[in-house]
């Protein structure tokens, strides 16, 4: 990532007292002193990789939203130097101007949903505009601000050095640390998952309900049976899997947001001689496994930032490897659990031939199909522009097995 530099008017001799609750001034006050036109430079930082804005100018509670909007439209970032609140309120101004252009739906589903996604990705540009400035200790100097440093550091690593970073971004982040402190509620390990920043949520519970009730392969009954589970995210289908008994499971990703977050979840609910979170460097662990668990991401497109990798895999990537490799790493009699969603035959994405057609390809024959129609709000948001896609989607569990 590079730097950013601004030009911002500021007053000499600061108001001694006040500030915002991190022991830092709240900004340029009235000291009697003439402001001076100073030019400041800081890392940027975007976890979409973002490149740093060409054009920067510095906003405050001052500025309307209208010329906020025609700013950033145009391509110039806003610097916020004003009130916190009024930062967020300015954002919330600038989503709703932007939602004014809600494209129309296309003439296929496939069409409406990339129309969607394209929406999405210019919502994102222009709302991740407006900008804040962390300090060298990942603090926000704003007033009324919330104390962000846990969050920003969980998200960020250690602080180095003065950042700035999109308001939109630092709210997610926000939320994360959330998220994490609070835990998602798993009824099927009944305990909790502790999501870290970048990690996909396990919020939709269906899928999670559909490995904690299938019916285990004889082979993964038997005691010191092993069984992995690929893509582990958050470990919450290794967390199901040792709830049901298992005696080892070896937990792979590549992410190392996810290794770490697999590792804290494991280590929270006292699961750490059954369950093993490597990075193997590849899909699959060495050896077999009387049972392989994948819930790949659903859709074939492709992300756009970190958290969206637990929902996009460009050109299916990932399912495909897990069925070409699912037959050299079972043991004799052991399956291979594939969760997915239906959601991209819907939209056009996918057809159900082609998904079978991959089964075939790689030796494998369905055992058995478990399914679960979804309940998150979505479903039922007739407002949505995938409405009628997501009101038909079906997430089903594969049991598959070598066709020989």
């Amino acid at each position: 990532m590079s730097d950013i530099t601004w030009t911002e008017a500021v007053r000499t001799k600061p108001r001694p007292g006040g500030g915002d609750g991190n022991g830092r001034d709240g900004g340029p006050v009235d000291s009697g002193t003439a402001p001076e036109p100073l030019t400041f430079t800081a890392h940027w930082h975007s976890e979409s990789g973002i490149p740093a804005p060409r054009r920067v100018t510095v906003a405050d509670d001052r500025t309307k939203a209208d010329v906020a909007y025609r700013l950033v439209c145009e391509g110039t970032a806003l610097l916020w130097r004003g009130d916190y609140q009024g930062a967020r309120q300015l954002l919330r101004a600038l989503g709703r101007r932007l939602d004014r252009l809600a494209p129309k739906p296309g003439a296929t589903p496939a069409e409406t949903f990339h129309r969607h996604r394209q929406a999405r990705g210019h919502r994102a540009r222009v709302l991740g505009m407006l900008l804040v400035v962390l300090e060298d200790d990942h603090g926000l100097a704003l007033r009324r601000a919330p104390d962000v440093r846990a969050a920003c550091t969980e998200a960020y690593g250690p602080p180095r050095r003065r950042t700035v970073v999109s308001l939109r971004e630092l709210l997610g982040v926000i939320g994360a640390h959330e998220w994490r402190k609070k835990g998602v509620p798993i009824p099927a390990i009944g305990g909790h998952i502790h999501p870290h920043y970048g990690v996909f949520s396990p919020v939709r519970g269906e899928y999670v309900d559909l490995v904690a009730t299938a019916p285990l392969p004889a082979d993964a009954q038997r005691p010191e049976a092993t069984a992995f589970d690929l893509g582990t995210g958050t470990g919450v289908l290794a967390a199901v899997l040792a709830h049901r008994g298992l005696d080892r499971i070896v937990a792979t990703d590549s992410s190392p947001r996810a290794l770490a977050c697999a590792r804290d979840n494991v280590e929270r609910l006292g699961i750490g001689e059954a369950v093993e979170v490597v990075d193997s460097g590849a899909l699959y662990p060495e050896g077999r496994a009387a049972l392989v668990v994948c819930n790949p991401p659903w859709l074939p497109a492709k992300p756009t930032s970190a958290v969206e990798q637990g929902v996009y895999d460009p050109g299916s990537a990932m399912l495909l490897a897990f069925l070409d490799g699912l037959a050299d790493h079972l043991e004799p009699g052991g399956e291979g659990w594939l969760i997915l969603s239906d959601l991209a035959e819907h939209l056009g994405l996918r057809t159900r031939d082609e998904l079978v057609g991959a089964f075939d390809a790689a030796g494998l024959r369905v055992v058995d199909r478990l399914d679960a129609k979804p309940v998150h709000p979505r479903a039922s948001d007739t407002s949505d522009p995938l409405h009628a896609a997501r009101a038909a989607e079906v997430t089903s569990l594969w049991r598959l097995a070598p066709a020989t």
